[in-house]
């Protein structure tokens, strides 16, 4: 299969530097601000000129604070774009409170100048809720994944560290904006100089959209067993529709019995019992990030009935979901 075109801009005046508008929105991901502006700076000083410019915009065009709580004073407001200009929406926790109406017409607006749009971290949500990343592959911080994927059906949702498609790019956060900007840096400019900007931050494995933003089953469970990882991911990948432990083992080539076996031994738990945390903690990603009813919460977790679905939550957590969701929302109002 083709793959989609570069997120590159052919500038009318190809020694003008390209600039980047950074929308920098309420507790956004510092992490991911900084490494994609220093991936640009240092593209800079190790051209000898300058290759990219940038500024900081946002609602208000006043200050914008980051979830670490550090304030940062905004260049401008949301205001319109030259058409060879690259937009990168920066966000962090709670985007959905942080994607007012006012960002949503603005992405809206700007996006039909066919500008080259991103999504740093959960910026993804911010241009999903806008409508520019249907039909289109995109990728989101894992932990948001099960909220992005019941919210928006259209879009191709990867497991990716970075996603380019076409003139939309998206990333998964963490250091996933060098991995983005180096690739950006190397279609613009040249691998030599991507390399030189990698050698410079000491990032010696860099990504491709080809690489998966989370550990292995094996790597994050400890255990390098194929035919418990083998199950854990068809668990993972199977939450909605349980799957029970015999037609698990059926499906792997052993005895319900060995099944019980190889997770008392590794993880100290039954399939079953370890099944049923993976769904609560979807659940719980479900409850936090999105406005879902707890019935349909329940529904998308693979249990029949919001009673019992109550039951186990309460009895893993301590707390039932409608408490989880009251407190969640309290704590992010102070």
């Amino acid at each position: 299969m083709a793959q989609p075109p570069h997120a590159q801009r052919i500038p009318e005046d190809p020694d003008k530097p390209r600039r980047f508008m950074f929308v920098l929105l309420d507790k956004f991901s510092l992490l991911c601000f900084s490494t994609a502006v220093e991936s640009l700076r240092i593209a800079n000083r190790m051209a000898g000129r300058t290759l990219y410019e940038w500024q900081t915009i946002g609602e208000g065009g006043q200050h914008a604070a980051c979830s670490a709580g550090i304030v940062f004073q905004l260049d401008n407001d949301l205001v319109e774009m030259n058409r060879e200009d690259t937009i990168m929406v920066c966000s962090g926790i709670d985007v959905q409170s942080a994607t007012s109406k006012k960002v949503l017409s603005w992405l809206r607006r700007e996006s039909r100048k066919g500008l080259i749009i991103g999504g740093l971290c959960t910026g993804a949500y911010s241009l999903a809720k806008a409508g520019l990343l249907d039909g289109r592959r995109a990728t989101i911080h894992w932990e948001n994944q099960d909220s992005f994927g019941e919210e928006f059906e259209e879009v191709t949702l990867t497991k990716s560290v970075f996603v380019v498609d076409n003139n939309r790019m998206t990333t998964a956060g963490g250091t996933s904006s060098i991995d983005l900007m180096l690739k950006l840096i190397a279609d613009d400019h040249g691998e030599d100089l991507a390399n030189a900007v990698a050698d410079q931050l000491i990032y010696s494995s860099i990504r491709t959209d080809q690489d998966t933003q989370r550990l292995s089953v094996p790597t994050r469970i400890g255990v390098r067993h194929p035919k418990l990882s083998a199950v854990i991911q068809i668990m993972e990948t199977n939450i909605e529709e349980p799957i029970s432990p015999s037609i698990l083992a059926q499906d792997v080539g052993m005895s319900t019995r060995q099944l019980e076996r190889l997770f008392r031994r590794y993880l100290n738990r039954s399939p079953k019992r370890y099944y049923m945390e993976l769904r609560l903690q979807k659940a719980r990603n479900l409850l936090m990030q999105t406005d879902m009813s707890v019935i349909n919460v329940a529904l998308a977790c693979g249990f029949a009935s919001p009673s019992h679905f109550s039951k186990c939550y309460r009895a893993h957590y301590d707390t039932t979901p409608y408490r989880e969701r009251g407190s969640h929302a309290a704590r992010l109002s102070i």
